[in-house]
């Protein structure tokens, strides 16, 4: 699983249990109805500020977001991401 797909799946999960379609998504977030679907579908990736506009049009936590995604350090330099690849609540 890709950081991509893992953060759709955060993002779909917050987004129903908001009870909010796609388009009132985007709205809210001040973002087009298709952005919303290429990020849930993972091939995309928020910047910084989509993310927070997406954390706030759906009541959520950017943790909640993000979760399943962490950065693995490596020594003695570089690292990787670590992606879950189950859903997390």
């Amino acid at each position: 699983m890709t950081i991509g797909e893992r953060f759709g799946e955060n993002l779909r999960r917050c987004r129903r249990r908001a009870r909010l379609s796609q388009e009132e998504v985007a709205i809210r977030a001040s973002l087009h109805r298709t952005a919303i679907g290429m990020l849930e579908a993972g091939h995309r990736k928020p910047r910084i500020d989509t993310l927070l506009k997406l954390a706030a049009a759906v009541e959520a936590d950017v943790d909640e977001l993000l979760a399943g995604i962490d950065w693995v350090p490596r020594n003695p330099k570089g690292g990787d991401f670590y992606v879950a690849p189950w859903a997390v609540p």
